[in-house]
């Protein structure tokens, strides 16, 4: 029986425009067990399990930690899902779990590709962990849905690794292809329409539904070995609305990961 490890990760060092996501993970969590909320994702399986086990969460002062954590915490099961922080985080965590699965694909929601080389003089910035993935040969294949902010270097960088990127503007979610390897997920809050999410740094209007990215989660038929919710900024929030949904999200994709 797979065992999932939920850890979070509070660094947001690597932000280009506003700091604040590194206090998200606690806040996520108060949320999740705040009582308005049961525990079932809608797959109909409980979060509240034995084969999830929480470590908590990790202050990071430098960022090459993230890699020794998530490897320490994989040697105590078999899958990792990660509450952070800025999307920096997601490169040295896919580069841990690529130690235990060699053939990885990814799946990313977010409004921005982050495929620059670099951004700000920063090859580790938030803007650029997916160039940092592909060029090390981290992940086989790498779908992303909801870009809606592709400038020309970024199209160039996705024609160089061959992302495929489904773009809001000619959105049809029935194209979404089927993954064949074990697949990581990995959600930046921005993905979502900033009506559904105001809690982030970066809001780009036209945006994915909840429905849509719950839609897109369930019909997933491959295996899920790691996933990451991502770029939730409490600073920004209105009402905890974000917090609800990060809430409602980290529910949808440990369930799909217990399938």
């Amino acid at each position: 029986m797979s065992k999932i490890i939920v850890q979070g990760i509070q660094f947001d060092e690597k932000s280009s425009f506003q700091q604040g996501p590194k206090s998200a993970p606690p806040l996520i969590r108060e949320i999740l067990n705040c009582g308005s909320l049961n525990l079932y994702a809608e797959n109909g399986l409980s979060i509240e399990t034995p084969q999830i086990e929480d470590k908590g969460d990790f202050q990071i002062k430098e960022y090459f930690d993230i890699e020794a954590i998530t490897k320490n915490n994989l040697a105590e099961g078999d899958k990792i899902f990660t509450l952070g922080g800025d999307h920096s985080i997601t490169f040295p965590i896919v580069k841990a779990l690529h130690s235990v699965y060699p053939k990885l694909d990814i799946l990313h929601i977010d409004a921005h590709p982050d495929l620059y080389n670099d951004y700000e003089g920063d090859p580790y910035s938030h803007a650029c962990p997916f160039a940092r993935i592909m060029e090390n040969g981290f992940a086989v294949r790498l779908v992303q849905v909801g870009i809606r902010t592709l400038n020309p270097h970024q199209a160039a960088q996705a024609e160089k690794f061959k992302v495929e990127i489904h773009q809001m503007k000619n959105l049809d979610l029935t194209k979404i292809p089927t993954f064949e390897n074990p697949l990581y997920i990995s959600l930046d809050m921005d993905g979502f329409d900033p009506a559904f999410a105001p809690g982030v740094s970066h809001h780009e209007p036209g945006g994915l539904s909840s429905r849509q990215v719950i839609d897109i989660i369930q019909n997933i038929k491959t295996e899920v070995v790691g996933g990451d919710i991502v770029e939730y900024n409490p600073e920004r929030d209105v009402n905890n609305m974000t917090a609800f949904l990060a809430a409602k999200m980290m529910k949808e994709i440990l369930g799909k990961m217990l399938e």
